[in-house]
């Protein structure tokens, strides 16, 4: 049996149809596959960028301009709790008194003020000391000079002579050793009153006492001056003597 040309016609065109339904179907397959394939590319890359910036260290610090990721805000709250953190800065003002001294000073480490405050323990009688701190006034700043007894210059042994010279207690000029060795010795708190005589350095240097802080003395590199006991010539001190007074 023959079919007609308009049966055959529709034939090929079913037949046609199904191959363009065919080839329709294979292309949405593949299509969909792509899409597929991409989206999962795309998301093992998104989760290769959050594994690399977690494998950063703990202690990197993040950019300040960036916001804060959620990686970000587990790795700062893995930080030691203990880590230092900042300060808020203090707006009141804040005034910090010295502190007192512990013992009070009784006068002023300048050879003037010393004299005034030195009168108060005294090895003669108001009159002899008032003397002898005008004397002794009188030749602060002049210079040393071995030897030399004044009036322009004196040694250690020359002033002490000269200032019992001047308030009429006279005795024979001589070193410091032979004076040490004239001279009667004195104790305990008689030491430091004010006109006792003092000894250094193996009886090779002798001064006044002022007070029991310091002594008056021609210094080799100062002149007639004041200098503390403390530090250099407590150090030093062989022992003391008392002048014999004739008032």
């Amino acid at each position: 049996m023959r079919v007609s040309f308009p049966v055959r016609s529709q034939i090929q065109e079913l037949k046609n149809l199904m191959i363009f339904k065919k080839i329709a179907y294979l292309a949405l397959c593949l299509v969909l596959f792509t899409l597929s394939f991409t989206a999962s590319a795309l998301a093992q890359q998104g989760n290769g960028v959050v594994k690399s910036t977690s494998s950063r260290p703990l202690n990197q610090p993040q950019p300040s301009s960036q916001k804060t990721s959620p990686v970000t805000k587990a790795l700062v709250l893995s930080q030691p709790v203990n880590a230092p953190t900042a300060h808020p800065t203090l707006t009141n003002n804040i005034t910090v008194q010295p502190p007192q001294p512990l013992v009070k000073k009784t006068g002023s480490s300048s050879p003037v003020n010393m004299m005034a405050a030195a009168a108060a323990k005294m090895a003669y009688s108001p009159a002899t000391s008032n003397a002898m701190l005008g004397s002794i006034e009188s030749m602060i700043g002049l210079p040393y000079h071995y030897g030399s007894t004044g009036p322009r210059s004196y040694d250690c042994s020359g002033f002490v002579w000269k200032v019992f010279s001047d308030i009429g207690i006279d005795f024979e000029r001589t070193s410091a050793r032979s004076m040490w060795e004239q001279f009667d010795p004195v104790f305990g708190d008689d030491r430091f009153k004010f006109g006792t005589l003092v000894f250094f350095n193996d009886l090779g240097h002798v001064g006044i006492v002022a007070d029991s802080e310091g002594f008056y003395q021609a210094s080799s590199s100062k002149g007639i001056t004041y200098s503390k006991f403390a530090g250099y010539w407590e150090k030093r001190i062989v022992g003391f003597r008392k002048v014999p007074s004739t008032k």
